[in-house]
């Protein structure tokens, strides 16, 4: 956390740390082994454990209940949908919500709470006490709960600006979207899903995105100046299902610096630089011509209307000078992936970009299965082009794909590690 008031107050809460497993629908699993309290490396959720549980949660977006929010309430967290397997929920104690409100006084005037959607209906619950980064809740039942709050202050968050690169536009140019949230698991994964939705496909670019936001206007600005629009962006709690984001246009090469200015205050509150080696192989090494200045949207434009599901790649933070690459996934390596794919393998292969008649072609003329599967990845490879098809890629592709098993995961992941 990037916050020195913050730190000054949290305690060292000394908990076990426990790593989920990823299972279907999106869902993490972890086996809480005896009595005791535990905090998830992955989403910081606190669960104080009566006994052993095998407990399953994923994060939820607030656009789904945000409409139950009034009176001056608003989100402060992510909200998650939690379970106990074939386990009474009073065998969970307590939660631990992660929160994303900034804290300098832990005797302030806020008021935390927890919506709780019980038999569909919410619920507004109170809290036992919350502390810099999390609320703890005392369990009366497990369905859809987050942290909210009320205060009569202005409230300022945490917040996260997330940098994504639009792949192919090297040619006449470099394209970036600039998204503002708060830094939440639900708002994250949103954006991150949002931008999985438009037509043409992004990289994230990862730069230190922690800054603290309060709701108001921001401005972006550039060295070298480049076209951003729009000229300011609102920052707000108010849940939206489309975020709105900056979009940034460079005609030359990089680098460029970025500088996220409160309008209010002019103070700055986050910066980047964006240098060759951060943007890898995604680069087009080719001629550029020379473009007019477009006129760019910066609200949901047609991009966020199309179906097509693009392949996601998130790229590591690059240093001044760019790092070596690591190879390209061998045939080998493939086929110890293919392998391990279940029957859902086709659906695979279209979150990875490949369109029907690729697919059919591959069955006609392949018969054995693996090898199918094999080919398909194959096919991958070859699309993502050099430098592109590494162990990291391809995990970070697929590691939101709902029906992904976790083998295939845990293989791309020790892949990665070696």
């Amino acid at each position: 956390m990037c916050c020195e008031k913050c730190k000054a107050i949290q305690q060292n809460r000394g908990y076990e740390l426990v790593t989920p497993r990823r299972i279907s629908r999106g869902r993490l699993q972890v086996q809480l082994e005896a009595e005791g309290t535990y905090e998830c490396s992955l989403t910081g959720l606190v669960f104080e454990a009566s006994e052993p549980v095998l407990v399953r949660y994923s994060v939820l977006s607030w656009s789904k209940f945000g409409a139950f929010l009034q009176d001056s309430w608003k989100f402060a967290g992510p909200i998650f949908n939690v379970d106990t397997v074939g386990k009474d929920a009073s065998v969970l104690r307590s939660i631990q919500f992660p929160h994303s409100v900034c804290i300098a006084d832990p005797e302030s005037e806020m008021k935390f709470s927890v919506l709780h959607i019980k038999d569909r209906r919410p619920r507004i619950e109170p809290t036992v006490e919350h502390s810099g980064s999390h609320v703890t809740w005392n369990v009366t039942s497990l369905s859809p709960v987050g942290p909210i709050i009320r205060t009569s202050q202005p409230v300022e968050h945490h917040g996260v600006v997330l940098l994504y690169k639009q792949l192919g536009s090297g040619a006449s140019g470099y394209s970036f979207h600039v998204y503002l949230a708060t830094n939440s698991s639900s708002d994250i994964k949103d954006i991150r899903q949002q931008v999985q939705g438009y037509k043409n496909r992004y990289v994230r670019i990862d730069k230190p995105p922690t800054c603290k936001l309060d709701e108001g206007k921001y401005r972006l600005l550039s060295e070298p100046e480049g076209d951003i629009k729009p000229q300011d962006l609102k920052f707000t709690l108010a849940v939206t299902k489309m975020k709105g984001y900056f979009e940034a246009f460079f005609e030359q090469p990089p680098p460029f610096k970025l500088s996220l200015i409160e309008v209010k205050t002019d103070e700055p509150v986050w910066s980047a630089t964006i240098r060759e080696g951060d943007l890898g192989d995604v680069i087009e090494k080719k001629p550029r011509k020379r473009t007019i200045s477009r006129q760019r949207s910066s609200s949901p434009s047609e991009e966020e209307t199309a179906c097509k599901r693009p392949r996601w790649i998130d790229k590591p933070d690059g240093a001044k000078t760019p790092a070596p690459q690591r190879p390209d996934m061998s045939d080998k390596q493939l086929l110890q992936v293919a392998r391990r794919l279940g029957k859902g393998w086709k659906q695979v292969a279209i979150y990875l970009g490949l369109n029907v008649t690729e697919l059919e072609d591959i069955q006609a003329a392949e018969n054995d299965v693996a090898m199918q599967k094999l080919k398909m990845l194959v096919e991958w490879r070859k699309k993502m082009g050099p430098g592109g098809a590494t162990a990291l890629h391809l995990l970070q592709s697929v590691e939101d794909l709902d029906e992904l098993p976790t083998e295939v995961y845990q293989t791309l992941q020790d892949m990665v590690n070696t």
